[in-house]
């Protein structure tokens, strides 16, 4: 991996934890995807695949 790309990740990986910590304060769940399931966590840090009521309240929009 090239020194561009060890940086570009870094800077990257400094910003997505920025966000989620921002998304944490206000009381939004963080969402992730791994082998096609969708996983939330939650601001007190459970990780869960049911969907928080503040998502579902979008969905039923």
């Amino acid at each position: 991996m090239s020194e561009l790309s060890k940086e570009i990740l870094k800077v990257a990986s400094k910003a997505i934890r920025e966000v989620q910590r921002k998304s944490f304060k206000k009381g939004i769940a963080n969402v992730y995807s791994k082998n096609q399931k969708i996983y939330f966590q939650l601001p007190d840090g459970t990780i869960t695949q049911e969907i928080p009521k503040e998502y579902k309240e979008i969905n039923d929009k």
